[in-house]
């Protein structure tokens, strides 16, 4: 069997037997970063099994998380690539944890992670030669993420790129200042690219979809059991903020397309929806429901309801998930404890620094040598 890698080209993943490839990690605020991660993991294999660090020791080795594990675990088994997930995955990565769930090797990103003590954490699965890495996707991190919100300004969004979630002391390589740049392939990665068949129900929400969250998840698998093929509209910047207010969206439009486009329950996305859902937006697409959840419905300009058009068609249903989580509820969460997020966010930065120089020094040593 062979499947492509990165570059396009041809690669052999085994012949005859089936390649289960491990990850594992804290993946907290779980984003398109760590979907993209797991995706390429995926490639390597046939089968990705995914290890969930608990909050103790995340809380341990380097700050508390934002999402508690029971919120990780169900995040982690919403992602289209992801086969199984073990919780309360050991934070040191052993070949023991490798045997027990019969995976080939373990992948990771090509960042650093570290324990409290500065260990690495995948050092025993690389001294046996049981580690790829996959490239880590430039301008997103939890810790990045986490910055955007302490900041409570709208520059994130108005400059159209993340780099906007660090001040200007941030230096890291993997956590610090960098761009998104999305691109037209990115988005074919996430997508699965299949149209509605003839016979399917389809189903349309929409909304901001900002910091892609359980929330979110429990509500797009509800709207799902509706039908057969889920469309999900994402309003724009401007929009959102409209309606929200603040320093809303948090995650511009191109990172929650491919936060939206990751999870399982999402068939495609309409990039930039019209706020109101119009007439030719329901033919276009064929749409035999509209959904939306509990949460508050903001009128249009000129106070139109934005779901008129679906109601008058009798093609509308509000809908309860059982989740009332919000993204207001997830900020709310880092600014009640915004000291101990700073202070996280810090110690990770000038450790991955210290990893980084240290590394660097290494090269050098290895060229002159």
């Amino acid at each position: 069997m062979e499947n492509k890698n990165e570059n396009g080209q041809q690669q052999p993943i085994g012949e005859g037997k089936e390649v289960r490839v491990w990850c594992d990690g804290c993946y907290d605020m779980v984003h398109f970063g760590h979907a993209n991660s797991l995706r390429q993991a995926k490639a390597l294999g046939h089968k990705l099994i995914v290890g969930i660090h608990n909050d103790a020791d995340i809380t341990r080795n380097k700050g508390p998380p934002v999402f508690t594990q029971e919120e990780r675990y169900k995040m982690v088994r919403g992602i289209k690539w992801v086969d199984e997930v073990v919780e309360d995955a050991p934070y040191v990565t052993t070949l023991e944890t490798l045997d027990k769930y019969d995976c080939d090797f373990c992948v990771h990103g090509d960042d650093i992670t570290l324990t409290a003590d500065g260990v690495d954490t995948y050092h025993l699965v690389k001294k046996a030669l049981r580690y790829k890495e996959v490239s880590r996707t430039a301008g997103v991190s939890t810790t990045d993420l986490v910055g955007r919100m302490l900041l409570l300004t709208k520059n994130h969004f108005k400059q159209g790129s993340s780099q906007l979630g660090q001040d200007h002391t941030a230096r890291s390589p993997w956590t610090g200042c960098s761009q998104f740049l999305p691109t037209t392939q990115k988005i074919i990665q996430f997508s699965d690219g299949k149209p509605p068949k003839s016979t399917d129900r389809i189903v349309y929400v929409a909304g901001a979809f900002d910091l892609f969250h359980v929330g979110h998840l429990d509500f797009l698998e509800k709207a799902r059991s509706y039908g057969d093929y889920l469309i999900v509209g994402l309003h724009t910047d401007p929009v959102v903020n409209q309606y929200k207010g603040g320093n809303y969206p948090i995650m511009n439009l191109h990172e929650r397309v491919l936060s939206v486009l990751a999870c399982k329950y999402v068939n495609e996305v309409v990039i930039g929806a019209p706020y109101s859902v119009t007439a030719d937006l329901m033919e276009h697409f064929n749409v035999g429901l509209v959904c939306h959840g509990q949460t508050h419905i903001a009128l249009d300009v000129g106070n139109i309801d934005p779901y008129a058009i679906p109601k008058q068609m009798g093609k509308f249903m509000l809908i309860d998930s059982g989740n009332t989580i919000t993204t207001e509820d997830i900020v709310d969460r880092i600014i009640r404890h915004r000291l101990e997020f700073e202070t996280r966010n810090q110690k990770k930065e000038k450790k991955e620094i210290e990893v980084y120089e240290a590394m660097q020094k290494v090269k050098l040593a290895q060229k002159s040598g």
